[in-house]
């Protein structure tokens, strides 16, 4: 098949691999994907995994890519609390938490970055719908949790003053009894306490 009855098939895809090609095209020929990138039709994201040239890059895209390339994952930590506007720069790469090992993976939109995080603790995120697809992302709450589970040295005033968190907008978003229930599923005494740290921080700033 030639690209573009590929690229037909694949419209609604924000990102693919070889397996969803092959379910088109049985015999689909691999060497054409180095042939497409060559010729400026294809980027890969890591390897295995592509996206057309002229795919529109949104946040809501970056998202089903981070989903996508590295399973099962969700979007969360610096990224999530950046989307929710709980921290004011723009978030170097977009950061997911995995069952799997710690990763990154370099492309041409940016850097997918994964930190890893027992089975356990893979709740607390939602599905969001973009282009027909969903992506999963931390809910606010357990992007703050992830990211102080994920990140043990912040525990001081000086730590948390240099997040320059948005204390309006969790207090607007943020379900504290949800918040703590989450804590109590992590059963770690030492996160506990940086939690509820951070918290009297925040409500006496």
């Amino acid at each position: 098949m030639i690209f573009l009855g590929i690229k037909e098939k694949l419209k609604n895809f924000v990102v693919f691999n070889l397996n969803d090609i092959r379910k088109i095209d049985a015999d689909f020929d691999l060497r054409r994907l180095n042939e497409w990138q060559g010729k400026g039709y294809l980027k890969m994201i890591r390897r295995g995994y592509y996206a057309f040239s002229d795919l529109e890059i949104n946040e809501s895209v970056l998202f089903l890519m981070a989903n996508k390339i590295y399973t099962p994952s969700y979007v969360s930590l610096e990224m999530a609390m950046s989307h929710y506007h709980l921290i004011p720069e723009a978030v170097y790469g977009i950061t997911s938490v995995t069952t799997r090992k710690t990763n990154r993976f370099p492309a041409a939109y940016g850097e997918f970055i994964y930190r890893h995080i027992k089975p356990q603790l893979m709740f607390g995120y939602s599905l969001t719908g973009d282009r027909g697809q969903a992506f999963k992302i931390a809910e606010i709450e357990k992007a703050v949790l992830d990211y102080f589970y994920l990140n043990a040295s912040i525990d001081t005033e000086d730590a948390f003053s240099g997040l320059r968190f948005n204390t309006e907008e969790f207090d607007r978003q943020a379900d504290i009894n949800k918040l703590r229930n989450y804590l109590k599923a992590f059963d770690n005494k030492r996160l506990t306490g940086r939690v509820n740290k951070f918290l009297e921080y925040i409500r006496n700033d």
